[in-house]
């Protein structure tokens, strides 16, 4: 390895320094960690606490120790028309059910030249399995993610049972610094029971996130500030060796461990469902969109997902469309490569977790010789990414934001070879920006890199590095040679032929430079560069395109069998419950009376890190792109199995306050971008593509409606049908529209948030520039556009369940707006009952004096099946707590007027019987006060969706169907007959049985 004397004949000595950095507690003096370049040798000289810049030669599969190979062809699938999705999965679940063979792998499946449309996802569930194509380019294979839904198009994912044990080893050096890999743990613990594979825990603690200065970013509130335990970092790696206490582990840390900090901790694990040996290869994934919007995003976001799987690779295919990654690794994944791979033309909104083409949040990533045009945050690392993870050879083309660490303290990462054209790299504190994201980077470095501008700031307690930068500069982290290109022209292979002791020429596969850039050529070299300058050299995106020609793929297959003659897999329709219907003025499916706890949606609420998952309630229409489970976007089929496993009947579900979390903090300015936070709570209208909304996405359509909010809900009443369950669906949600200001400013019927015309005043009238009184002029249905805008609306929410029986449509949560907009609202429900022939279950969910207006008419009676209990209650003294309708007052602030006591199981039991015996066709629940507490009450008055225990005799809920609540003789007893049978409930005991 030759050493290069740009411009000047002195040699390249770069002094790494940490800084004289004072760390707290120990008081420790950090002295420079130079890292010099003798004799074609990277050598480096730790500082004075051990820590020098991290070995990336580690990233990647086999930690790059062995190239991806060409895995045996097992099955082909031809092309075909219509959805592939059915064989294409028929093939890789055939392959999945092979026998790993002794080289680790079962085979691949290989699709032919030709489209291959794919309306569902594809997924590698095993070991061993792998996807190939048949080129990369238009004339090879493509992979057409048809259709509306948000899912990734590909995943390589196993199971996420990672189980740690219990008890851990504490790491006992008062240090362990960035870059070890050796350390160790009490001696008292040791045995020969150590686990080989092993979490390293570097916890968070207070005096840490002090010192960062990350537990507030300002305004003197700590909401969005780091909080101990948050940001642990958790190392994945195996023990290569054991002696004495001394701990060696196969891949270096990239935090330093410090007993001032909290020090660390050594766990165990097990990963039965972790899959290795994956791979998806050589062919071309384009996502269908709206082609009148270039801002859709009913589409596929996420191209290819790897979650819970390691030693895995993506190469060689060409990415088009998608709204979110083309590659995603997430934080359960480890050793995965990435190269050869352009992603063209991306389709989104511009803003928060749109476009982040290359991502990681996993560790030992490697993403080389990979090119984005017009992506977001095109090479990034994600939260607390323990790293090390590396980006070599990368390009990125008029990206919307910078590439680098994007999230909170992301450490041991490497941009090397990476240019990004007309946008920044940045190492830094993000502040209270992502959620408050703060310090992002850390022990990072970048080598040999171009950008529009290159920040590199140091965080205490670590360091961040420049070396050969062209940019604009900002930052006091260590900057050597700037303006200059040094040697090795790549550090992550100058590392990686250092510690396999060989050169890795063929595998760096840099991509050549010709010409010298001597100031002074000689008239020779002037006359050949001149020649050079006329046919300009190769560019990365046709270096990439030439992929193939390095790194050949097999894709002949001979005496291969095609899945046509093996066998695709046959889906069995799914089996339904029985319907939902009314029977005796009770709420049953079949023979049984529906009861029992009830979910109901957060409103706006949640994180998408740490403690906030594991607190987070289920949400049928949340969305987090590339990422599903609790708190996330929820699988609906587990929350549907986890609610019948706990007895939990029926979702609630209305639209969130806001969609963008920044709005949590309750302000009613106009944001300057859109860079959204997630959880995203989708709203039911599509957004228009067109002008900026208050939140600094589009305006909303409110004529056009948002498919995922619609195909979600959709899906979970298909799950309820399935399995019993009920969807309750408020219509409406009137909390924007009155109280807080915050509620209404990113509100889609707002006038400055849609394209609609709906003539709500501009600026909004905040009262003392604080609350909203908006609900008169929303349910004034004399506007003739609003009145427009709310049937159409209306008749949407009856079209997308039309086909279900377990919905109960309900006019709006924390409803208390007046008669005639309930009259207009069922006026458009019997228009479309007379339209479609259909009838759906309406639920009336009003102020106890509209619902009494209602229910007093018999035009509109007629078209109510549910009476619900929500607004008003009789008080323990037996006195009704009941607000009026129409008073623009939302329930909490007719409360805060009425003062109501709370009420009692007698009065309860009284306000569901009188219903039930003046509507005996009707059913009725109780909502209202104390609901959960009073289930066994509205249940013996004859009430549905009672809260009944879990333990409840399903016998008890079959034989009540035939009966009503009667009078007992007995004071502490109610009593529910059918004049022959009882069921009987004891105040006093508690007891409810069947006599």
């Amino acid at each position: 390895m030759n050493i290069k004397k740009p411009y000047h004949q002195f040699f390249f000595i770069a002094a790494v320094v940490f800084g004289l950095q004072q760390v707290l507690q120990a008081q420790k003096i950090v002295k420079p960690a130079p890292l010099f370049i003798e004799k074609g040798e990277l050598i480096y000289t730790p500082d004075s606490l051990g820590n020098r810049i991290p070995d990336f030669s580690y990233c990647g599969y086999m930690a790059s120790e062995k190239t991806i190979p060409n895995v045996d062809i097992k099955i082909i699938v031809p092309v075909a028309k219509g959805d592939a999705t059915l064989r294409i999965q028929s093939a890789l679940d055939y392959v999945a059910s092979l026998p790993v063979e002794a080289n680790g792998f079962r085979g691949a499946v290989l699709l032919q030249k030709g489209t291959y449309e794919v309306l569902g996802q594809l997924r590698i569930t095993a070991s061993g399995v792998v996807l190939r194509g048949s080129g990369m380019n238009a004339n090879g294979t493509t992979i057409i993610g048809a259709g509306t839904v948000r899912l990734a198009l590909i995943k390589i994912v196993g199971k996420n049972k990672l189980e740690k044990e219990f008890n851990g080893y504490k790491i006992i050096d008062p240090y362990v610094p960035v870059n070890a890999t050796q350390f160790h743990v009490d001696s008292a613990a040791i045995n020969n029971q150590l686990p080989t594979k092993i979490l390293i825990r570097r916890p968070s603690t207070k005096n840490w996130i002090a010192i960062l200065a990350t537990d507030i970013f300002g305004g003197g509130i700590s909401a969005l500030g780091w909080k101990p335990g948050d940001r642990d970092i958790f190392f994945d790696r195996t023990i290569t060796k054991i002696d004495g206490n001394t701990i060696t582990i196969d891949a270096p840390l990239t935090t330093a461990i410090d007993a001032a900090y909290g020090g660390g901790m050594m766990y165990g694990y097990s990963w039965d469902g972790r899959i290795k040996n994956c791979g998806v290869e050589n062919l071309r994934c384009v996502s269908t969109y709206d082609k009148n919007n270039l801002k859709d995003e009913d589409h596929r976001w996420n191209a290819i997902n790897i979650e819970n799987a390691e030693d895995a690779w993506v190469r060689q295919i060409n990415f088009e469309n998608f709204a979110g990654s083309a590659v995603s690794v997430l934080e359960t994944s480890k050793r995965v490569t990435v190269e050869d791979c352009k992603s063209l033309h991306p389709i989104s909104e511009i803003g928060g977790q749109r476009r982040y083409t290359f991502l990681t949040t996993g560790q030992q990533t490697l993403f080389q010789r990979c090119y984005a045009e017009d992506g977001y945050h095109d090479f990034a690392t994600g939260y607390c990414a323990p790293g090390p993870n590396a980006f070599v050879q990368c390009e990125s083309h008029l990206p919307g934001s910078f590439s680098g660490g994007i999230d909170s303290w992301s450490s041991g990462i490497l941009f090397d070879v990476v240019n990004v054209d007309g946008n920044a790299l940045r190492f830094g504190n993000r502040g209270q920006d992502a959620n408050g994201a703060g310090w992002a980077a850390a022990n990072s470095v970048f080598w040999n890199c171009t950008a529009a501008r290159i920040d590199c700031y140091k965080p205490p307690t670590a360091q961040n590095w420049s070396f050969g930068s062209w940019a604009q500069f900002s930052g006091d982290g260590y900057w050597g040679e700037s303006n200059n290109t040094i040697n090795p022209r790549s550090l992550f292979y100058g590392q990686l032929s250092a510690r396999l002791n060989k050169k890795t020429d063929d595998l760096a596969q840099l991509l050549f430079i010709p010409g010298e850039a001597s100031s002074s050529p000689s008239v020779e070299v002037a006359a050949e560069l001149t020649k050079l300058a006329a046919k300009p050299r190769m560019q990365m995106p046709e270096w990439i395109d030439l992929g193939y020609q390095r790194n050949s793929v097999t894709t002949n297959a001979v005496n291969v069998k095609t899945i046509d003659q093996i066998g695709i897999k046959k889906i069995t329709a799914p089996t339904l419950a029985a319907a939902m219907q009314i029977k005796n003025g009770w709420l049953v499916r079949g023979d049984e009376i529906l009861a029992g706890a009830r979910n109901v949606v957060p409103w706006w609420n949640g994180g998408v890190q740490g403690n906030d998952l594991v607190t987070a309630k289920p949400h049928i229409t949340r969305f987090v792109p590339g990422r599903t489970g609790n708190g996330l976007t929820d699988d609906l089929e587990e929350v549907t199995d986890n609610m019948k496993a706990k007895h939990i009947v029926a979702m609630e579900h209305n639209y969130g306050l806001w969609y963008d979390l920044r709005r949590d903090d309750h302000e009613r300015v106009r944001r300057m971008d859109g860079e959204v936070w997630p959880p995203f709570y989708e709203l039911p209208f599509a957004r228009s593509g067109k002008e900026l909304a208050w939140d600094g996405l589009s305006k909303y359509d409110l004529s056009k409606y948002n498919l995922f909010y619609w195909s979600r809900l959709k899906q979970f009443a298909d799950l309820a049908d399935q399995k019993g369950l009920v969807l309750v669906h408020q219509n409406y949600f009137q909390h924007n529209i009155i109280e807080a200001g915050a509620h209404y400013v990113d509100f889609p019927w707002r006038t400055a948030n849609n394209i609609n015309n709906t003539g709500f005043p501009e600026p909004p009238p905040f009262a003392g520039d604080k609350r909203i009184f908006l609900a008169e002029q929303f349910y004034d249905i004399t506007n003739p556009v609003r009145k427009e805008l709310h049937k159409k609306y209306i008749r949407q929410s009856l079209n997308n369940f039309k086909d279900n029986n377990g919905v109960i449509q309900f006019i709006g949560e924390e409803f208390t707006g007046p008669l005639d907009f309930v009259k207009f609202w069922l006026d458009v429900v019997k228009d479309w009952e007379k339209e479609t022939g259909k009838h759906p279950v309406i639920g009336l969910c009003v102020t106890k004096d509209v619902q009494d207006a209602i229910l007093s008419n018999p035009a509109y009676a007629s078209v109510v099946d549910i009476i619900d209990i929500r607004y008003w209650h009789y008080q323990a003294n037996g006195i009704a707590y009941e607000p009026k309708g129409g008073l623009s007052l939302a329930p909490r602030q007719h409360a805060r007027l009425l003062k109501p006591k709370k009420t009692s199981f007698e009065q309860v039991y009284r306000a569901v019987k009188e219903y039930r015996e003046k509507y005996p066709n009707k059913a009725v629940s109780y909502s209202g006060d104390s609901y959960p507490e009073f289930g066994v009450a509205a249940f013996m008055a004859g009430g549905s969706l009672a809260g009944l225990s879990a333990d409840i005799n399903p016998e008890i809920l079959k034989a009540a169907v035939s009966m009503k609540p009667v009078t007992s003789l007995n004071k502490n007893e109610y009593v529910l007959s059918d004049g022959k049978r009882t069921i009987v409930y004891n105040i006093e005991t508690k007891k409810l049985e069947k006599r």
